[in-house]
């Protein structure tokens, strides 16, 4: 028949507490140092039911099944590795101790599986938010089945980073007279949430510079978007002319170099112009006043432009950096060489990555190539213009969206994809 048996406390023949009732919300089941089994066949029922709550993680761990875990990302977010192997019904419970998930999100990598269908690894994003885990099959993986502040899904897209190059258009080249500075050059990895949309700017390269005219300056290039920190590179500097204002447009992301002059020697132009950190140019050389009376090199990313030596032959282009964001290594913003004032002197060769040569009398100049910010050459008479810039973007492929505008050449390299927008447009992470 049935009955009713009230007691505050059931122990066992050694008098250890089995079952406690401490009040009247609050049930005890064993004490410490006991193990509470639960029958073959048995269910606990209930959100988290039997998980075992874990000290505070504070860096990336590996989850055991039936554990929960508080996690503390204060200081810096992290990644949680879930289980190898599991099986249908395993749980892990992850919470934010700190309410610090919204500024330092916790990564949860799914360790080979499926998790929510997928095998991209995904993040609890929100401020005291937490999720309890279940493994199903292998179709689906591990699948969010209780969550706390989770909005619509308690799992949010993982943050990832993008690798960013960013040259701006070079410097036309000194009609008669220096060769224009590289357009700024400058890199930058940054972390992206997904649907931030990245605004790329390509600047082209000046144009020549026209009787009694230093070059133009390249235009800017830039990355920038909601989140991210805006990156922007300088248009390489104009090279100087002959006898004129030595100082409009010649400095910038690299100087120009200076012009000929019959008076006085032409300083180049001053890189690394707006200051950035690292430095994103160099200064261009400077330009002489003796026969045949060169003009100095335009700056490149990587090297000063050169003087013209003590004969008053033109100075070359400073040297471009290397960059393997493509997966191969290839150098950009070079400086333009410096213009000679007859046909006797040997060309001055515009700095490698892209920078223009000089020319002479006899020779013409040449123009920096196209999307490496290299600068243009200077003249004997007519000079040639800046080539335009290019920005580069290097992002994992299984976080790729392929959503773009401006049509950027798109290829991979090992695990990642590489976008090379040749002109402006976008990136939708």
């Amino acid at each position: 028949m049935g009955g009713i048996l009230q007691v505050d406390t059931i122990q066992n023949n050694n008098t250890s507490n089995l079952i406690t009732q401490t009040n009247v919300t609050t049930i005890t089941i064993g004490t410490s140092g006991q193990n509470i089994s639960i029958p073959s066949g048995a269910t606990l029922t209930g959100p988290g039911a039997g998980l075992i709550w874990q000290s505070v993680q504070t860096t990336g761990f590996t989850a055991v099944k039936g554990n929960a875990y508080p996690c503390n990302t204060t200081s810096a977010g992290f990644t949680v590795t879930l289980p190898a192997t599991p099986s249908a019904g395993d749980q892990v419970q992850l919470v934010d101790y700190a309410g610090t998930f919204d500024t330092n999100a916790l990564v949860i990598d799914p360790n080979g599986e499926d998790i929510e269908g997928g095998t991209d690894d995904l993040a609890l994003t929100g401020e005291r938010e937490g999720v309890i885990l279940t493994y199903i099959d292998s179709t689906q993986g591990w699948i969010a089945t209780s969550g706390i502040n989770e909005g619509t899904d308690a799992l949010s897209p993982a943050p990832y980073s993008i690798d960013f190059l960013v040259v701006a258009g070079g410097g036309g080249g000194g009609y008669t007279g220096g060769g224009g500075g590289a357009g700024g050059y400058r890199t930058s990895t940054q972390t992206v949430t997904v649907g931030t949309v990245i605004t790329v700017t390509v600047g082209d390269g000046g144009s020549a510079g026209v009787n009694g005219q230093n070059g133009p300056q390249g235009s800017n290039s830039s990355i920038s978007g909601s989140g991210l920190t805006t990156i922007t590179s300088a248009g390489g500097g104009g090279g100087g002319t002959n006898d004129s204002d030595q100082s409009a447009n010649i400095s910038g992301g690299s100087g120009g170099g200076g012009g000929r002059t019959s008076s006085v020697t032409a300083p180049g132009g001053a890189g690394n112009t707006p200051s950035t950190s690292p430095s994103q140019g160099n200064n261009g050389g400077t330009g002489s006043n003796i026969v045949p009376y060169g003009g100095g090199g335009g700056g490149g990313a990587n090297a000063v432009g050169n003087n013209t030596d003590g004969s008053g032959n033109a100075g070359s282009g400073g040297a471009g950096t290397a960059s393997s964001i493509t997966g191969s290594s290839i150098i950009r913003a070079g400086g333009g060489g410096g213009g000679n004032g007859n046909s006797n002197p040997a060309i001055a060769s515009g700095g490698v990555g892209g920078g223009g040569n000089g020319g002479n009398d006899g020779v013409s100049s040449t123009a920096g190539a196209v999307n490496t910010g290299g600068g243009g050459g200077g003249g004997a008479g007519a000079s040639a213009a800046g080539g335009k810039g290019v920005v580069i973007l290097s992002v994992p492929t299984a976080s790729y969206s392929s959503t773009t505008t401006g049509s950027p050449t798109v290829t991979t390299s090992g695990a990642n994809t590489i976008m090379v927008f040749n002109g402006s447009g976008s990136y939708t992470t």
